[in-house]
């Protein structure tokens, strides 16, 4: 018997919309939102296609209203595990597995925090 994708997943996954910067093997960072995250996991859009495989690295801000606390910057390397059709809008869904992170610390550095505002402006 096999089991649908719902029911493989070890973590509960969250709806979480996030702006996070993701920067892809070889590339620019990219800004996205997230759909949801999980401890192991995360799901977004890109504007491009990849991979399953491809390795990435991405960055987003946990809000207070989420910490319960400060606001809390991680970076996680992940890898492709899968890649949804383009939707009408060409946005490709990439699902990710979260192979490593790190917590960042605020160094009084903004371009991270500017990028942020103009991604949230802009959409």
């Amino acid at each position: 018997m096999q089991l649908n994708s719902q029911e493989r997943r070890m973590m509960r996954r969250f709806d979480m919309r996030l702006p996070a910067m993701v920067r892809l093997e070889g590339t620019d960072e990219v800004q996205t939102e997230t759909q949801n995250v999980s401890a192991r996991g995360v799901f977004f859009y890109l504007d491009r296609a990849v991979s399953a495989g491809t390795k990435l690295e991405v960055t987003l801000t946990f809000p207070p209203h989420v910490t319960l606390t400060d606001a809390v910057r991680v970076r996680f390397s992940a890898r492709v595990i899968r890649v949804e059709s383009p939707l009408p809008s060409a946005r490709v869904g990439t699902a990710a597995v979260i192979e490593d992170y790190e917590f960042l610390r605020s160094n009084g550095n903004t371009d991270f925090l500017s990028a942020l505002k103009e991604f949230k402006a802009g959409n």
